[in-house]
């Protein structure tokens, strides 16, 4: 079996790649390496799977119908599985028109090469924030999400109805992922474990946006990829899945078990709640675990020990 991985190079896409490589899988990684963060750390982690001789990495932009269908024409691609996106909620507000253009047109420019040459099977990654402020808690799939509050959790609601809309026309086997706050090794600098325990390592001062109470349905990388792999199994027809962990934690809960997990104590740097930010986030994972023999079981404590592990072998 041979897969089409966009975004490859990334958190997620790199442990996909390993994953599948392991598995017996070739890939092919498509990657722009968008300069969002360090493109040293981006070819770090595909390292491992270029090693393997089952990895071929494309340099390219999922924008570009030429370079994307140079890959699909060969006829051997059996599954998309398109994770690369323009990521991060705050810095969409700043942005707003290269995330569509991105998210967007990219998407419709994946869907096209797909209908072209006949792949029928395509997984896309969507987002936890399509949810917005939902007041209902846990967020199911069947939830009304036509209330994003950020441009990034806009496109990837676009999308989904994007997806559907070809799957539909072209009979394209389609799933949505709806990944919860994903976290781990090779998480991107940017997020709140690794921005976090990078700077407490550093004894520095962490910014903390409001009060503390903020939730997060933190999930462990390695869980992400076993609920992307059963859905590559098991994609048929058009479904939305939400991948969490369902136990959310609060953000004031996250920084002592940071501190825990370092052996060092934080230093607060108190800042009021910025634009675009949810104050909760908790997955209904009642569909995936019946449909796709989804089981997350990496306690809080257990993945934020392996992260620091990983971090501190970087140094």
């Amino acid at each position: 079996m041979k897969a089409l991985v966009t975004g490859a190079a990334g958190f997620i896409g790199s442990h996909l790649s390993d994953r599948l490589t392991a598995a017996g899988w070739d890939v092919v990684g498509l990657d722009n390496f968008d300069p969002f963060y360090s493109e040293e750390v981006k070819r770090d982690n595909i390292k491992g799977a270029l090693a393997t001789g089952k990895f071929e990495l494309v340099e390219g932009d999922i924008r570009d119908a030429a370079c994307v269908g140079s890959i699909l024409e060969t006829g051997d691609i059996d599954i998309i599985v398109h994770l690369a996106a323009k990521a991060g909620v705050r810095p969409s507000i700043e942005d707003p028109v290269g995330y569509m253009d991105t998210n967007i047109n990219g998407t419709v420019v994946m869907l096209e090469a797909a209908k072209k040459f006949n792949i029928d099977k395509f997984v896309f990654a969507s987002s936890s924030s399509v949810y917005g402020n939902n007041r209902k808690v846990p967020f199911a799939e069947t939830d009304n999400v036509d209330f994003p509050i950020s441009p990034y959790a806009a496109t990837k609601k676009a999308c989904e109805l994007i997806t559907y809309t070809y799957s539909s026309l072209y009979n394209i086997d389609m799933m949505a992922l709806r990944f919860f706050t994903v976290y781990g090794p090779r998480q991107r600098p940017d997020l709140a474990i690794h921005k976090f325990a990078k700077l407490i390592e550093e004894g520095k001062s962490i910014p903390v946006f409001g009060d503390g109470s903020m939730r997060r349905d933190f999930t462990y990388v390695d869980d992400i990829i076993d609920g992307v792999t059963a859905a590559m199994d098991k994609c048929k027809g058009y479904e939305i899945f939400n991948l969490g962990e369902s136990r959310p934690v609060r953000l004031d809960v996250l920084i002592s078990e940071i501190e825990n997990a370092l052996g060092r104590k934080a230093i607060i740097d108190r800042k009021p709640l910025q634009p675009g930010d949810v104050k909760q986030t908790y997955a209904d994972v009642t569909k995936a675990i019946e449909k796709l023999g989804y089981n997350p079981n990496t306690e809080i404590q257990t993945g934020l020990k392996k992260f620091v592990e990983w971090l501190r072998r970087g140094k």
